[in-house]
C-alpha cells in the first residue's frame, strides 16, 4: 500500500441503520430527522453518508420511494453529497439491489453497499451464551453484487466483518474483477456486539492495534483504500482510530454502530470527534471531490 499519511481523511457517517430510539434517542428515523441530521453531519465534517430508510423489509420501488423522501431534499440543497443506501432484506441478491438502480436513475449514486462474506450475528441468552443467526452471502450472491456495481458504475463499499470477507475481496482484486471505487471498511467487534443487546457476544476481530495490523498485512501490495469502524463500542476510544489515521486510513462513525451504556451522543458529535482526532494527527477532512479521488469512484 502507498496511501499517504497526509492525505485528507474520508469520514463516513452511518447515521441510523437498525438502531432504535431505545438504544439511542438521537437516531434519525423519519424523513425530516434524516434531512436535518445529514445536514448537521456534513457541516461537522462528514464526507460520506450511509443511511437506511424506515423499513429494511421493503424491496424494489417501495424501498426506493421511502429512501427518496429525505434524499431528494438533501441533494437539492447539497447536490455534491456522497451517500449510499443499504441493501434490503430480500432473499436474492438481485432483488436486494433493485431499489439501488431506481435511486441511481432518479438522483444519482456513486457508491453501493456490498457484503463479501458470511458471519454469525447474535447476542447473549440468559446463560450468557451466543444465540442468533447467520448473515449469509454466498459466492453467487457476491458475484452478482460485484457485477451490479461494475455494470452501474458504482464503487463497492465493502463491509469486512471477518478476515474471510477480505480474502474474497482480494481474490477479485487478483483476478482484475474488483470494480473501480472499491473501499474496504474494517468492522471490528466491540464488547457490545452488533446488536448492542448485551455485553460479550460479538464478531470478527477486536479493535486492537494488532488486529488492524493483521488486516493491513493482508492488504499489502494493493491500492485498496480502507477505513475502520467499531460495532457495539466507540471507535474514537479505541487505539485503531488513531492508528488508522497514522497509517493512511479513514474513519467510519455513526449511530448505526456506536454504542455506550454511559452516553447517547448525536451523529454530529461523533463526526466532530472524528474530525478533531484527524486534526490532531495532522490530516485534513476530505471534501466530496477529494473523497471521490481517494476512493477512485467512477464517473
Amino acid at each position: 500500500m502507498s496511501h499517504r499519511v497526509d492525505e485528507p481523511v474520508v469520514i463516513e457517517a452511518a447515521i441510523n441503520g437498525m438502531t432504535s430510539v431505545e438504544r439511542n434517542p438521537n437516531v434519525p428515523i423519519t424523513p425530516d430527522e434524516i434531512v436535518a441530521d445529514t445536514l448537521r453531519c456534513l457541516d461537522a465534517g462528514a464526507t460520506l453518508i450511509h443511511a437506511h430508510n424506515s423499513d429494511i423489509s421493503l424491496k424494489g420501488a417501495p424501498a426506493a420511494d421511502d429512501y427518496l423522501l429525505p434524499w431528494r431534499r438533501i441533494l437539492a440543497e447539497r447536490p455534491d453529497t456522497l451517500w449510499y443506501p443499504t441493501l434490503t432484506a430480500a432473499k436474492s441478491s438481485a432483488t436486494a439491489l433493485e431499489h439501488i438502480e431506481i435511486i441511481q436513475k432518479e438522483v444519482g449514486l456513486r457508491v453501493c453497499a456490498l457484503d463479501p462474506g458470511s458471519t454469525n450475528i447474535g447476542s447473549p441468552d440468559a446463560e450468557g451464551l451466543p444465540v442468533g443467526g447467520v448473515y449469509s452471502n454466498s459466492y453467487d450472491d457476491i458475484r452478482t453484487a460485484f457485477g451490479f456495481c461494475a455494470d452501474h458504475g458504482l464503487g463497492p463499499s465493502l463491509a469486512i466483518y471477518e478476515p474471510g470477507f477480505l480474502q474474497t475481496t482480494l481474490t477479485y482484486e487478483r483476478a482484475g474483477r474488483l470494480p473501480a471505487g472499491s473501499m474496504a471498511k474494517f468492522y471490528f467487534g466491540g464488547e457490545w456486539g452488533l446488536m448492542a443487546t448485551g455485553r460479550g457476544v460479538t464478531f470478527g476481530l477486536t479493535p486492537t492495534e494488532n488486529a488492524l495490523a493483521a488486516y493491513l498485512d493482508m492488504l499489502e501490495g494493493t491500492e485498496i483504500p480502507w477505513s475502520v469502524s467499531v460495532w457495539g463500542g466507540d471507535l474514537i476510544e479505541t487505539p485503531v482510530a488513531r492508528m488508522a489515521l497514522e497509517r493512511g486510513g479513514h474513519l467510519h462513525v455513526g449511530l448505526e454502530e456506536h454504542y455506550s451504556p454511559d452516553r447517547s451522543p448525536t451523529n454530529e458529535e461523533l463526526v466532530r470527534e472524528a474530525a478533531e482526532l484527524a486534526a490532531k494527527v495532522g490530516r485534513p477532512v476530505a471534501t466530496p471531490a477529494q473523497a471521490a479521488r481517494i476512493m477512485g469512484l467512477p464517473g
